[in-house]
């Protein structure tokens, strides 16, 4: 690919701030190399409970299932959309700058005062993100580059010698980056770093093997073992994802996999579920397995977002809940007796 093609952070396009480069980018009229540049909506530090050791989690765009109960919903589309978060905004008494700069009267006042986002209209031209004094406009997701996002992970190289910790890939799903996602996993493991990826299994084969080639620990998710129910609440059947564990198990029998399944009230919160789980697992006797407790932390996102959180208000009820853990220990402590 020619130089002068090529996205270079460090060194804008003459007259493009990066709000205006990264719209051009995600509407191809810049092009860039995945092997050294992806979106990245997350980089969180100091984080204890997704691989050994502190970690640094560093979370890239796109995810092919839409899962009901997402928490993460800024990540499911492959660029950065545009939230609005009200409780951040000035109101119009204030501040009207975003209104004057948007290129298709896609933000309008709104009777509280405050401004409203017609998303038919919006063309994601972010160019009302760097006019908003509080942040209340802004992309969740920025082009970075491999060296970029390795300096935020080996500023706490320090934690990672004294912990055995390191880096963990997230997202959405972050093999849909692939290109991207390996080439930071190589990075890493030059630079002598722990990696761990955490993916929804619904990916190509081969890009997963690339990536587990460079991972010291692999979060596997399985989250329905029925084809259909999964669908009805992921948007995809659990075919690929089965057969791709199944490959990833067999390929590598040294590498550290431990399955996960979050529970989700009124999808897979029964016994029946996780047994019907725990059988597809046996006869992988070094693969870990344990559940996730249900939470809704990212329900405000999807106000920021203009979208509707679709389980609303269902909890998961604790008594359920510590049958269902008490379970998978059952099934923990039977593959150790063998």
């Amino acid at each position: 690919m020619a130089r002068s093609k090529v996205i270079r952070r460090e060194g804008f396009i003459a007259g493009c701030g990066p709000q205006v480069l990264m719209a051009r980018a995600m509407h191809s009229d810049v092009s860039y190399d995945p092997g050294q540049y992806g979106w990245v909506f997350n980089i969180q530090q100091f984080t204890l409970h997704d691989g050994p050791g502190i970690r640094t989690m560093v979370f890239l765009n796109g995810c092919p299932l839409r899962c009901n109960w997402c928490s993460n919903p800024e990540s499911q589309p492959s660029r950065p959309d545009l939230a609005l978060n009200l409780n951040r905004c000035m109101g119009m008494s204030e501040c009207d700058r975003c209104l004057k700069v948007c290129p298709t009267a896609a933000i309008i006042p709104a009777e509280s005062g405050k401004v409203s986002l017609n998303r038919q209209l919006c063309n994601l031209c972010f160019e009302c993100i760097p006019e908003c004094p509080t942040g209340a406009l802004h992309a969740f997701g920025s082009l970075r580059s491999v060296g970029e996002v390795m300096a935020a992970v080996e500023a706490d190289g320090l934690f990672y010698a004294r912990s055995g910790g390191g880096m963990t890939l997230s997202g959405g799903e972050p093999l849909i980056q692939g290109e991207f996602a390996v080439a930071l996993l190589r990075e890493a493991k030059r630079r002598r770093i722990d990696t761990a990826i955490e993916t929804c299994g619904h990916v190509e084969w081969q890009v997963l093997q690339d990536a587990a080639e460079l991972s010291d620990t692999v979060f596997f998710d399985i989250k329905c073992a029925d084809p259909a129910k999964h669908k009805a609440f992921t948007g995809v059947d659990n075919t690929l994802i089965v057969a791709n564990l199944r490959k990833l198990v067999t390929t590598f029998p040294q590498l550290s996999i431990t399955v996960r399944t979050p529970l989700v009230p009124g999808f897979n919160d029964s016994a029946k579920d996780i047994s019907e789980i725990i059988g597809l697992l046996r006869g992988m006797p070094a693969v870990t397995y344990e559940v996730l407790p249900y939470h809704r932390l990212g329900m405000p996102k999807y106000e920021y977002l203009g979208r509707t959180y679709l389980l609303g208000d269902a909890t998961l009820d604790p008594a359920t809940e510590r049958a269902l853990k008490e379970l998978v220990s059952q099934y923990a402590a039977s593959r150790g007796a063998q």
